[in-house]
């Protein structure tokens, strides 16, 4: 019985089947070859299992606020049976400190648009903090740029977005790399990805 009460914790996001394999190839370029990744906002948990499975030599740390994401997360880990993913963590990327003190690299998939501003600086500054030299923030999303949505499915989604939550939107790519620097955070590439989403990779100064 407790087993499939876990099997019943899985959740499953559609989105994660149509952009793993492009968020894949992006992670094996600029992750390091060994370490700790921090994944904020994890989701379903799907994301984690499937980048852990592939890239065996790194140790995952899922992290979500939400109870629900995390016990899809433990239970999605927990029939992959993988040993290089740890157990999640409640982190709200909005709070002062976080309950992780280093990572080797952060990723997150798909926040900073589905979250209210604040989430965006967070997400920067405990970056800065945490992240040695070098290490690597991989983002992956929709942004505008040079003050402009890259193709009309992208306006469209964050029209979307603004009304369910007047405090979402797809954000200005110059904006968060603005907020970045001030927290200690170079970008260091940008990916066209498919369906107009990008891989932006920050550095640590």
């Amino acid at each position: 019985m407790e087993d499939q009460d876990t099997r019943a914790d899985a959740l499953t996001a559609p989105a994660v089947a149509r952009n793993r394999a492009a968020i894949l190839a992006v992670l094996r370029e600029n992750l390091p070859a060994s370490g700790t990744v921090l994944e904020v906002a994890s989701g379903s948990g799907e994301h984690a299992v499937h980048f852990a499975s592939a890239l065996t030599e790194l140790t995952w740390r899922p992290s979500d606020p939400e109870p629900a994401h995390r016990r899809s997360i433990e239970a999605h880990r927990a029939a992959a049976g993988l040993t290089n993913v740890l157990p999640p963590l409640d982190l709200d990327v909005t709070a002062p400190t976080w309950p992780i003190d280093r990572a080797d690299a952060i990723l997150c998939i798909n926040m900073i648009h589905i979250a209210p501003w604040a989430a965006t600086p967070g997400l920067m500054t405990q970056a800065g903090r945490i992240l040695p030299a070098g290490g690597p923030l991989v983002l992956y999303g929709a942004f505008r740029e040079n003050g402009r949505h890259t193709a009309p499915s992208n306006a469209a989604f964050d029209a979307d977005l603004r009304a369910r939550d007047p405090r979402w939107g797809v954000r200005d790519l110059e904006v968060v790399a603005d907020v970045a620097a001030r927290a200690g955070l170079r970008l260091d590439r940008r990916i066209a990805l498919p369906a107009n989403n990008l891989g932006l990779v920050f550095r640590r100064a």
